[in-house]
């Protein structure tokens, strides 16, 4: 008898309790960080039983590979995913009309936009159209827009509006979406949406979302970490602490700790560039740039060299993250910042460090050699003395030197010293 009240008293608190409807928030660039928030967050939210996942998303693109996973996500996922353009001003651009369209549910909130989703503004290729050739961006703009056909065929979306947006970059605002049929509904704000989603029939369920209680999903620290480890900041600073590291191994041999932190970014560089793009025209310039410092130390050009690289590395540092569309791009004080650090390590540290290797030893008994100092003693090749660098040292000669006769200190082995007569 007492299970059986103990049951009651569960359902009960169940049915008090009422729904619960999950909601992450997406503001900024789409990327790997960002497909790894909303799958786990969908399966955070079908554990909480929920009734649905909100996805509050504001972005002005991100990479397609990304963009793939979170699409698949969607269609994999066990509860209903609703995506809601917010807040008031927001906008989903080029890979957050992908996401939009994929979801159960699209909806907009009042004054936002959504569009222009051209494939080469997506993280493939170049934004620079000279760079990507004709046969190429057409296969891109082809698979971009056949992958946003069956997302809007799938979900039974305006797919004349979703093709024109990838191939003619068309955008629209969240009214007229509506009316177009890109989105399903608008909403002022989260509890005016789950009130309009209420009894909405998704994959053969009605929602129950009216006055249902919202717990939002936080990214957790390695989500949050890589978010803001995947930036072009990040990728500059890596790029940096590289070049710095080889050159001030390469200037102060065995320091060790500049040679493994300079491997260490490298590295990391090499993994993140696989999944944010960079523009090789950037790259080269940034290499030009290095190799005008680095000749400039060795055949000294008054300046000019160095001059070149400063405006190579700057041009370089602004190309090489040229994908403003989606959201990555590097910040003009940060592209001026790199340049001016990076000319003074090659200018006050590594240039010295470098000269300094082939200057004349002014420490330890190889200065001793070439000195002229007088013979302390007879000196033949059977033996002698010498007295120099306040040490009297012995000393032997092919030819023999009278005590008084000056010598040159021509070589030394072990303690002995080689001598030869001056000769004037």
């Amino acid at each position: 008898m007492k299970r059986w009240i103990s049951i009651a008293l569960f359902f009960c608190a169940a049915a008090l309790q009422g729904a619960q409807v999950g909601l992450i928030k997406i503001d900024g660039p789409i990327g790997p960080a960002t497909a790894n928030y909303i799958s786990r967050a969908l399966d955070d939210a079908d554990d909480q039983n929920d009734e649905c996942l909100v996805i509050e998303l504001d972005t002005p693109g991100g990479l397609l590979q990304s963009t793939k996973e979170i699409v698949e996500t969607f269609y994999s996922a066990k509860i209903p995913t609703v995506v809601y353009v917010s807040p008031s001003g927001a906008t989903a651009g080029s890979a957050g009309v992908f996401i939009t369209l994929a979801a159960d549910v699209a909806a907009m909130a009042p004054n936002t936009s959504i569009g222009a989703a051209h494939p080469v503004e997506m993280g493939i290729g170049s934004s620079d159209e000279s760079s990507t050739n004709d046969i190429m961006r057409q296969k891109l703009e082809n698979y971009a827009s056949t992958f946003v056909e069956t997302i809007a065929e799938k979900r039974h979306r305006n797919v004349a509006w979703a093709k024109s947006a990838v191939l003619e970059s068309k955008a629209t605002t969240a009214e007229n979406a509506l009316k177009l049929k890109v989105i399903d509904l608008i909403a002022t704000n989260v509890p005016d949406l789950l009130q309009k989603l209420n009894g909405r029939a998704v994959n053969g369920k009605a929602l129950k979302t009216a006055g249902a209680s919202v717990v939002e999903i936080p990214m957790i620290l390695t989500e949050h970490f890589f978010q803001l480890f995947w930036q072009p900041e990040v990728m500059m600073l890596l790029m940096l602490v590289a070049v710095y590291g080889i050159i001030a191994e390469i200037s102060h041999p065995g320091s060790i700790f500049p040679g493994v932190a300079a491997a260490l970014a490298l590295i990391l560089l090499l993994y993140m560039s696989a999944t944010l793009p960079l523009n090789v025209a950037g790259l080269a310039l940034i290499v030009l740039a290095i190799a005008l410092f680095i000749v400039d130390i060795y055949a000294p050009t008054h300046g000019v060299l160095t001059g070149g690289g400063i405006v190579a590395f700057f041009l370089g540092v602004m190309m090489l993250f040229n994908h403003a569309p989606t959201g990555y791009h590097l910040p003009m004080t940060w592209a001026i910042s790199a340049t001016l650090v990076t000319a003074a390590f090659f200018v006050f540290f590594a240039g010295k460090g470098i000269r300094a290797q082939f200057l004349p030893k002014r420490a330890g008994s190889e200065t001793m050699i070439g000195k002229t100092v007088s013979a302390k003693s007879r000196i033949d090749a059977a033996g002698g003395s010498v007295f120099i660098e306040g040490e009297l040292w012995n000393a032997v000669s092919d030819t023999p030197i009278e005590p008084g006769q000056p010598v040159v200190v021509g070589g030394i082995e072990g303690l002995t010293l080689r001598v030869k007569p001056k000769t004037n």
